[in-house]
């Protein structure tokens, strides 16, 4: 856990979290923005995940952050890293020529985050088997 050096976190409070198996790290002497970083970080987690889920218990909040977590490093895009995302599940997007088509033989994948609160997208390959069968090539005699 992070905190200031607040009169309110004294030290019994950090041994309650040790007993719990929780770190208690104090942010630097006279570094207002130290906070903020922290702050931001838990704002966010509430506003883009806590605040549509109502967790059942302990364990069951533990998955949703976990899983978030996952979201928020992996897929969402991070504005320090401009219109990157931290670890991009692609390494690049081919070039189809024209800006708003997609490249042959790809289409667009959706997967669901957190029961579809939140989705990554991606271009994925399209099977080169995959052709439409007719009735007739059946032969259903």
């Amino acid at each position: 856990m992070v905190h200031d050096r607040d009169c309110i976190f004294s030290s019994s409070v950090d041994l309650a979290l040790e007993g719990f198996g929780v770190r208690a790290i104090k942010t630097p002497v006279r570094a207002p923005k130290a906070n903020a970083f922290c702050e931001r970080l838990v704002g966010t987690i509430r506003r883009e995940c806590l605040d549509y889920l109502i967790p059942i218990d302990q364990r069951h909040l533990r998955l949703i952050l976990k899983e978030f977590a996952r979201y928020y490093n992996r897929g969402r895009p991070h504005s320090a890293l401009g219109p990157g995302v931290p670890e991009a599940t692609q390494a690049g997007v081919p070039d189809s020529g024209d800006r708003h088509k997609f490249p042959c033989g790809y289409r667009i994948r959706s997967t669901s985050i957190l029961g579809g609160l939140h989705h990554e997208y991606r271009l994925e390959k399209e099977a080169s088997w995959r052709r439409t069968i007719s009735f007739a090539e059946y032969n259903l005699s």
